[in-house]
This record gives structure tokens, C-alpha cells and sequence, in this order.
């Protein structure tokens, strides 16, 4: 990857570099991480734009001559994606490629000081509430009346909306609080302002997104609100779908259930992150919650809102998970049949609780176990897909790639769910709008169709 990237770069950097010291600033904005992280490289981008600044997301090429890298420091992996991001155009700059390299985000925030001994060719480091320093950098001001604008880097018809920040619960596998703070929520007519202007830029689909969306209202309301924003934001105009996305169990307000049946426009999908299913691992976990309370929590969820998609995370390998406890998990799934289903291995992490106990649960085992849970959802998965055949479903399409037409029916979200896919060559559609599809073939994660009906 390096190699072909310095080779991109070397093609046109020639003749740029005589004249880049008088080039007008041009910024390379680079997101890892989340669709939260998402949200707000777009906010760092409206605020240079707005501030007369040339900036794109994600562009090849040297033609930007300052890059800001938003990383993320969640797990492992994604911490070692932004060193080696960090490291890819540190020495892209030393190269005289580009002259400046910021970094921003929640690895900054969380290692700054052992970021900026070991990578000292970094020009300057902001944590994830900094973005008035990083401004400064630009001889920017940030523009209060900027608030509620923001530029999407996503498809069109569809977008992120962060309705708070922060988290106040006490995960024991999870560093979120540390890199994050404690829980902010937005308040509701801030959330609709947004709302409206991006539904006025062509958005149609609102994706609500937070570090834990059931706590929201709880510091400013001293309520939990989520049900009111729920059913005002579904009232704006040009928004068809509304989506819930990393809905905590425990504290779950139950009353958002009867606005996702009420208001059409709020998708019969949830998002819920349980973690485990045995008892014991979730005290371990720090989840509030036990096995029984989980099962009544997803029978009333299903029996209020037939019929809805429930997305789900799994933990495996935390620290005192036996093989027991994980074939309980396994049990769990299996018996509940989840339509969208996620796993991850536990990442020992510094300044966590469960740092301080022994991370006693091999990592090979830790794979094999996240792969064998995953082979148990796709067998569920193909079989609650092989359901749809026969059937219409109101599709989004998405994008066009590789001959098909790509959409998501109200039970998907983007980048981690189905996917429906209708042949190109023989149907046309237009990309951003909605289509009756009806299902024509099932596999585990995709759905295939054709232009149909309602039923």
C-alpha cells in the first residue's frame, strides 16, 4: 500500500513542489474509525470551508499540501490503522510531498504524550474537543453561526446525526470515556436544526448515532428524551427514514417503542449492542444487566414492534470468559435468531477496569471464538434471507458498482448490514431514490432482486 501511494504521489509532485510554498492551503482531511469520527471530520471540514479554506475528504495525490488525519484509539487494531496512517504521511512530508501533517481525534486525545516523543514529525496533536486549537493552526475562527451546517461526506441521501457526545457508563472492556468524556446531549431544537438542513441538501435517510442514544436527555432534561426527539425529528420534511443506532439495554426506554410503531418514517430497525448473554460475564463487563433481563428487554422489543430488525455487538475473550460461558453466548444467538450481528475480540485496554484483571483468554482463542460465532449468524442470516424471496421490499439504492445497482431495504444500515443488489444491465434506477424490489435470491449477507411491486 505504501509503495503505491508514494508511487501516486511521485507522478505529479515534481513540478508542485517549485511552487507550493505560494500555493493557496489546500487540506487532505483522513477519517478512521467510526461513523461518530465521521460526523466530525465533517464538522472540521464546514469550519475550514466556512473559514475560506480548501479542504477534501480522503483525496489521493499531493495536490493538498496539509493533512489531518482524524484517528481512532477504540481497540488494538484500530489504533495500530492510525499509526501506521500517522507513519504513511509523516514520511510522505519528510519526503517533501506534503508540508504539514495534524493529527486529531481519540488516539491523540488518549496518547498524546507518548504520540508526540515517538513521532515527533507530527506538527501538532489535538484532542477530540480541540477543534478551536486546530482552527488556530489555519488562522481560522470557529464560526458559532457555522452550528447545525455541516458538510456530508457520505452518499447523499443519507447522514450521520450525532445527538450526543461522551458516555457515562462503566463498560469494563471500554476506554470510550476516557477518550470521549462524560455524557453530553445535544439539545432537541439544535438536533432539528440539523435535521432540517441536511434534509434541505437532499438527505432522506437521518442515521441518530451517539456514544449510548438511550441516556439521551438524561443531563440536560433529567429525563431520558430520546422518545420526543424520535418523534419530532420524524416529522421533517424530505426525511423517509429515520434510524436508531448504539441503543444501551440497560436503562432501555421502552416508551421510543411505541413512536417506531407510530411514526412510519422511523425504521423498524434497533440497534443494541448487548455484548453477552451469560450472567456472569456481564457483571464482569460492568453491563448493569443479567441474562434474564436481556431476554424480557428483546421480548418486549419484538412483541411491541413486529417484525423489527435487531442489530446486535458480541465481546468474546473477555477476561474470565470460559469456554462454558461462551457456548452459553452461542446458546443465546442461536435461540434468539438476531437479523444483524457483529462480533469483536476483547482488546486489553490501558486505564480500563478490566485492565486490571488478568487478560487470561488466548488470542487464538479469542479468534476462534468471534469465528465461530460468526458462522453461527450466517447460518442464521442465509435462513432469515432466504424468508425474503418472494417478497417486495422498499429499497434505497445507494450507489452502482461492479454491474449492479446496491440499495439497503429499511432493515439495513450502511457499511455493515445487507446489501441488495439488482443487475444493472437490465434495470435501471437512480441512485439516491427509492425503488419497490422484489427479492429474487438469497445469500448470507446480500439479497439479489429485481424492480416489482408493492405486495
Amino acid at each position: 500500500m505504501r509503495v503505491s501511494f508514494f508511487a501516486n504521489f511521485a507522478l505529479q509532485t515534481e513540478n508542485n513542489l517549485k511552487t507550493k510554498g505560494i500555493n493557496k492551503t489546500k487540506v487532505n482531511l483522513v477519517t478512521l474509525g467510526c461513523s461518530k469520527n465521521l460526523v466530525d471530520s465533517e464538522v472540521i471540514m464546514t469550519q475550514l470551508k466556512g473559514n475560506g479554506i480548501s479542504v477534501e475528504h480522503e483525496v489521493d495525490g499531493n495536490e493538498n499540501n496539509i493533512v489531518i488525519i482524524n484517528t481512532c484509539g477504540f481497540i488494538d487494531n484500530a489504533k495500530q490503522e492510525s499509526i501506521d496512517t500517522i507513519l504513511k504521511y509523516t514520511e510522505a512530508k519528510e519526503n517533501g510531498l506534503i508540508e504539514k501533517v495534524y493529527v486529531t481525534g481519540c488516539l491523540s486525545q488518549r496518547y498524546r504524550d507518548e504520540l508526540e516523543h515517538e513521532i515527533p514529525n507530527v506538527d501538532a496533536w489535538f484532542g477530540t474537543m480541540e477543534l478551536p486549537l486546530l482552527l488556530k493552526k489555519f488562522k481560522a475562527d470557529y464560526k458559532h453561526e457555522l452550528i447545525g451546517e455541516r458538510i456530508t461526506t457520505t452518499a447523499k441521501h443519507y447522514a450521520y446525526l450525532k445527538i450526543s457526545e461522551g458516555c457515562d457508563r462503566p463498560c469494563s472492556f471500554c476506554a470510550i470515556p476516557i477518550m470521549r468524556g462524560r455524557h453530553v446531549s445535544k439539545p432537541i431544537e439544535a438536533i432539528l436544526t440539523e435535521a432540517k438542513n441536511l434534509a434541505r441538501n437532499g438527505v432522506k435517510e437521518l442515521l441518530l448515532i451517539a456514544q449510548d442514544s438511550t441516556y439521551y436527555g438524561l443531563d440536560i432534561y433529567k429525563k431520558r428524551n430520546l422518545s420526543e426527539l424520535l418523534d419530532r425529528i420524524s416529522d421533517i420534511d424530505g426525511i423517509d427514514w429515520v434510524r436508531l443506532h448504539y441503543a444501551f439495554p440497560t436503562g432501555f426506554p421502552e416508551d421510543i417503542l411505541e413512536v417506531m410503531v407510530r411514526k412510519k418514517t422511523i425504521c423498524n430497525y434497533l440497534d443494541i449492542p448487548l455484548q453477552h448473554a451469560s450472567t456472569n460475564m456481564l457483571q464482569l463487563m460492568r453491563r448493569g444487566t443479567s441474562r434474564n433481563k436481556t431476554e424480557k428487554l428483546l421480548e418486549t422489543i419484538r412483541s411491541k414492534v413486529p417484525g423489527i430488525a435487531i442489530r446486535t455487538t458480541m465481546l468474546v475473550g473477555h477476561p474470565g470468559e470460559t469456554d462454558k460461558e461462551f457456548q452459553e453466548l452461542m446458546e443465546f444467538v442461536d435461540e434468539w435468531k438476531f437479523e444483524r450481528l457483529g462480533v469483536f475480540t476483547y482488546s486489553h485496554e490501558e486505564g480500563t477496569s478490566a485492565y486490571q484483571l488478568n487478560d487470561n483468554v488466548p488470542q487464538e482463542v479469542k479468534e476462534e471464538r468471534a469465528n465461530e460465532l460468526m458462522e453461527l449468524q450466517e447460518q442464521i442470516s442465509l435462513k432469515l434471507n432466504e424468508e425474503k424471496i418472494g417478497n417486495t421490499y422498499k429499497t434505497l439504492i445507494d450507489r452502482k458498482e461492479s454491474g449492479y445497482f446496491i440499495g439497503r431495504t429499511e432493515y439495513d444500515s450502511p457499511e455493515v448490514d445487507n446489501e441488495v443488489l439488482i443487475d444493472a444491465k437490465a434495470h435501471y434506477l437512480k441512485i439516491g431514490d427509492f425503488a419497490n424490489i422484489k427479492i429474487t435470491e438469497a445469500r448470507e449477507f446480500d439479497l439479489h432482486g429485481i424492480p416489482g411491486i408493492n405486495n
